[in-house]
């Protein structure tokens, strides 16, 4: 079910290595072909195009009238979650708020001796469109998660798009945007949904940024509409790497593993390890752990295509990995874990011990759990609050320092052979 590689085994671990880059969508230009096609059909027909779209990928007939969900409609698909769920919703919307406060950023303006005056203005954004998927991979959660962080950073317009059927077939999502107090809601999915969300239609109102996870299509519908609108980040299939020691817990590595491989046939697990005892331990726990739960098929799929438990030599080696993997989550379970952590720079998150599997990070402990996927923790950080602001520089030059600076911006800008440039600094002190 999955494979257990060495690290010295160069040329297995290579291939590996590379089947699990190339889920990157980014990569896939016939996706890109057919997503921009559909992009391109939404700006041009609006509405219209977004009931045929829906008919064709989501098999739902609708209408313009239909786009927009009803507050009274949402209210009661609410209604019919689980008293239980509500008591975890609440709690987890309190703990992420609490998390998120942290991140607030604040204006700043100095004045330096020679009386120029410097500084950042912070300011949201004016509004958001949060994409919520359907199916099996609608997750009231990632609403938490990317409607608190836009929330605090002051966004005054929170807007949201769905495949027709969510709200039916999982009325917590429902909840989660009613607890919230998110009500705007449009029944459309899908790139053609990016698409009215980016441009605008005749029902859906354009935004200035997208957020929220989806499949292939989305995700590259997220990255051709950038630029019109601004976008959380292309989110690729969900990851974990678990980095242990001989002592770690072979039934809590297994159970964590298969937690990941139940996203999606595309998500990617791996164990990476300097035990080929503690491996071998795993690899049993999988088969024996898999077996009794429902999603078997789809985790059997990805451990099999995308999940690798790797023997290294050594645990710097193991860090030296995860490092170039750059995963989304990072688990560590080794006894000097905090040592550990500081050879690590690429990770989206991480989690300690063996009492903090990353499920806690998906649900309920704080941080957001959309993170960057597909090696981008490289370069990039998980969705926070600062990804709803804008900083607008400031700057303010006294007559005196134009005039003791202008030579010095002429003679830069004249290096690059822009004239005007220079000139418009001088014209400054030559008038007066």
């Amino acid at each position: 079910m999955i494979e257990i590689i060495k690290s010295s085994d160069k040329r297995r671990l290579a291939e590996r290595l590379e089947r699990i880059r190339a889920r990157n969508v980014a990569l896939d230009f016939e996706l890109m072909s057919q997503v921009a096609a559909i992009i391109q059909d939404v700006r041009r027909r609006g509405d219209a195009a977004l009931v045929d779209h829906t008919a064709q990928f989501d098999g739902c007939s609708i209408q313009p009238s239909d786009l927009k969900v009803s507050e009274q409609a949402l209210r009661t698909a609410a209604s019919k979650t689980d008293p239980m769920f509500l008591h975890a919703l609440r709690e987890a919307i309190q703990r992420i708020r609490r998390f998120h406060e942290f991140q607030r950023q604040h204006s700043w303006e100095s004045e330096s001796s020679s009386g120029v005056r410097f500084g950042q203005r912070i300011t949201p954004i004016d509004s958001a469109g949060l994409y919520v998927p359907g199916g099996t991979a609608s997750y009231p959660s990632s609403v938490v998660m990317n409607v608190i962080p836009a929330q605090i950073a002051g966004v005054g317009w929170i807007v949201v798009a769905t495949p027709p059927r969510t709200l039916q077939e999982n009325p917590a999502v429902a909840a989660a945007l009613v607890e919230l107090g998110v009500t705007e809601v449009y029944a459309v999915g899908g790139a053609q949904a990016i698409a009215a969300l980016a441009f605008g239609t005749e029902t859906v109102p354009r935004v200035d940024k997208i957020t929220g996870p989806g499949n292939r299509y989305v995700a590259a519908a997220k990255k051709l509409v950038f630029g019109s609108a601004g976008i959380d980040s292309l989110a690729g299939p969900s990851e974990v790497v678990i980095l242990a020691e001989a002592s770690a817990n072979a039934s809590f590595i297994a159970s964590d593993l298969l937690a990941q491989s139940e996203h999606s046939p595309d998500a990617s697990a791996m164990l990476i390890t300097d035990s080929e005892e503690l491996a071998v331990k795993v690899a049993s726990e999988l088969k024996s752990q898999a077996g009794i739960l429902p999603r078997r098929e789809v985790i059997e799929r990805s451990l099999s295509d995308y999940g690798a438990i790797i023997i290294v030599s050594g645990i710097e080696e193991g860090c030296d990995l995860v490092n170039e993997l750059a995963p989304e989550h990072l688990e560590i379970l080794c006894r000097d874990e905090e040592v550990v952590a500081g050879n690590i720079r690429n990770a989206g998150a991480i989690f300690f011990g063996e009492h903090t599997p990353e499920a806690t990070g998906d649900y309920l402990a704080g941080p957001n759990h959309v993170v960057p996927t597909s090696g981008a923790a490289r370069f990039s950080s998980a969705l926070g609050v600062y990804d709803f602001l804008k900083r607008t520089t400031i700057l303010r030059f006294s007559s005196d320092e134009l005039k003791r600076t202008a030579p010095l911006i002429a003679a830069l800008a004249r290096a690059e052979g822009l004239e005007a440039h220079a000139r418009s600094a001088l014209i400054r002190t030559e008038a007066e």
